[in-house]
């Protein structure tokens, strides 16, 4: 994330005001060892850190499991999601169960036809459920996030509304969804890009049809037209969840396959454990490009869960 730095000495009321710039690009990481064990006895010097392949200096490094959390849920109701909308309560509900602590804050952000904000900031996974509640049962108008009506459009919003806001401690968003977009405002690299600047990290739970089809096909010919259809929505869905979360340093699930429990505290300590560092990019440019960043360790058998780099703007 590009930060700028203003120095303002207060010696006098009519002092010369001094402004630096400087280039700090910030990063949280998690590393974890050989054994998929979270490693937590890591210094700086067991990391070297890399821009465009050039070796920075880190200027900080530290790890501290009691920074407060900063979550957005952010569910879809769109008709593809229409047979898993229980089961997004569900799983919303032991999510915040199972990560949210006194000291962190959460909302909830519900999109079919508009992205909406069902819960704001709340240390109290009971009040945003309360607000689930409301939501679905119509008792009064939510407000509307941003006018995307599709998959990236939402946690585009979450992050630019809500998310890059905050300040200190950890973001990060968990999304429910299949990843099937064709009307969205903004492109996935638009929603990739609002996350890496701000420091969020997108953990999708796909939640895709299998077997529904077969209920709607009255031959052969039809549901193997429609099982191809749904495959190839399918597989592009899980690329676009797949890509914003590996870019953003999170991860992506499938909600068929996996253990949806022991994937929420595998999330929540990710989130407790992880590094951040900082250094002072090499490079004083300024032209809107991508930075690739890349953390590497220093000891064998470890690996390194990190946004992949940066805009410098």
């Amino acid at each position: 994330m590009l930060c700028l730095a203003a120095v303002a000495p207060a010696l006098a009321a009519d002092a010369p005001r001094i402004r630096v710039d400087v280039n700090l690009v910030n990063v949280a990481f998690t590393v974890r060892d050989d054994h998929g064990a979270l490693a937590g006895d890591l210094s700086k010097d067991d990391f070297e850190v890399l821009e465009d392949g050039v070796p920075q200096r880190i200027s900080f490094f530290a790890r501290s499991p009691d920074l407060p959390l900063s979550l957005a849920s952010v569910a879809d109701v769109s008709g593809s999601q229409v047979h898993f909308i229980e089961r997004h309560r569900h799983d919303m509900k032991e999510f915040l169960k199972d990560v949210l602590a006194p000291r962190d804050q959460a909302c909830l952000v519900y999109f079919g036809n508009r992205v909406r904000l069902v819960g704001d900031f709340t240390a109290s996974s009971k009040s945003l459920m309360d607000a689930l509640g409301r939501f679905e049962h119509g008792l009064r108008r939510f407000p509307e996030l941003g006018f995307g009506t599709a998959f990236c459009d939402a946690p585009y919003y979450a992050v630019t509304a809500k998310l890059a806001a905050v300040g200190g401690g950890r973001r990060a968003l968990i999304v429910f969804s299949d990843g099937e977009d064709n009307s969205s405002a903004h492109h996935m690299l638009d929603t990739i890009e609002a996350a890496q600047i701000a420091d969020t990290r997108v953990f999708a739970m796909r939640y895709t049809l299998q077997r529904e089809w077969r209920v709607t096909a009255r031959n052969e010919s039809l549901m193997e037209r429609i099982a191809a259809s749904i495959a190839a929505r399918n597989r592009y869905g899980a690329s676009v969840m797949e890509r914003i979360a590996r870019e953003t340093g999170g991860a992506a699930f499938d909600a068929g396959e996996a253990n949806v429990r022991a994937i929420f505290r595998q999330i929540g300590e990710e989130l407790r454990a992880s590094y951040e560092l900082a250094y002072v990019s090499a490079n004083a440019q300024r032209d809107g490009s991508f930075r690739e960043v890349v953390i590497r360790p220093r000891r064998a058998g470890l690996s390194v869960r990190a946004k992949t780099g940066y805009f410098a703007k």
